[in-house]
């Protein structure tokens, strides 16, 4: 079984199947994410089966799907910025911004800076 410093495989399940197909790479990154930033983190939303509610209403297949995101809450704009500047840093890919939570993924595609 892989080991990880912050995290538990748990943290990542679909919160509406209980499906969990969060790739271990991935959760790695979090956890140099994690230390960079020098404060917890809690998981909001992981992997997300394609049936969750917030994937079957899109047009394409998000990132949560493919188990490669995360959303990271936050408790103010200081720990928004470092998240996005570390994630920036460590070459997260995908980086979104909101107000209760920041998104990033390791997405393969063209990077994508968002607001929500």
């Amino acid at each position: 079984m892989v080991e990880f410093k912050y995290f538990s495989r748990d943290e990542f399940k679909c919160s509406e199947t209980g499906n969990n197909e969060i790739q271990d790479e991935f959760i790695h990154a979090l956890d140099k994410l994690r230390e960079e930033c020098g404060f917890p983190f809690a998981i909001t939303s992981g992997y997300r089966d394609p049936s969750h509610s917030a994937e079957a209403k899109k047009e394409k297949a998000g990132q949560h799907t493919l188990g490669i995101a995360a959303d990271i809450a936050v408790a103010g704009g200081a720990q928004r910025f470092m998240i996005v500047s570390k994630a920036l840093e460590l070459g997260f890919s995908g980086i979104g911004v909101a107000k209760t939570f920041v998104h990033v993924d390791t997405r393969t595609t063209d990077p994508m800076l968002w607001c929500y």
